[in-house]
């Protein structure tokens, strides 16, 4: 089941499962809007970045996540953005993840664009689990810091 805005903000009120940080109600930067929405939570950029054409960057959201064991969210594109296009990776946050998130941020058109850091850039939509999971994240992204983190893997 997807969250609606009445539930985002109970579990962000919840002291044991602060969820995000810092949390904002719907407000808008420079027009475009962020914080929350009817059934999600809109983030923005931590770092001024330019996005070449055709090419990706690593950003940062200045919100801190902290999943409970029952929630997923997945991370989507803001259509503002999308009509840019300029695309966030989609990806899914893990029930028991922590951190703030890496970005991956790609231009699909023939000239770069610059994001300003405080930029609404990405859509998070939380979903309840069935059942607390069993297996909550652990593994080598958990507790990330601000700034863009690159991937962590032996080799390709």
């Amino acid at each position: 089941m997807i969250l609606s805005a009445q539930s985002i903000r109970k579990r962000v009120a919840d002291p044991r499962h602060p969820l995000i940080f810092p949390f904002f109600e719907r407000t808008t930067y420079e027009g475009r809007s962020f914080g929350l929405s009817s059934c999600g939570y809109d983030i923005r950029i931590a770092e001024t970045i330019i996005v070449p054409p055709y090419f990706g960057r690593l950003a940062s959201s200045i919100e801190y996540f902290k999943m409970p064991n029952d929630l997923c969210a997945e991370v989507k594109d803001k259509s503002t953005n999308a009509r840019l296009f300029v695309l966030v990776q989609n990806t899914i946050i893990e029930p028991g993840w922590y951190g703030h998130l890496t970005l991956e941020i790609t231009r699909m058109l023939p000239w770069p664009i610059k994001i300003k850091r405080g930029t609404p850039i990405a859509q998070i939509v939380f979903k309840r689990l069935d059942e607390v999971t069993e297996q909550p994240y652990s593994g080598k992204y958990q507790a990330q810091e601000a700034g863009p983190q690159p991937a962590r893997m032996e080799e390709w």
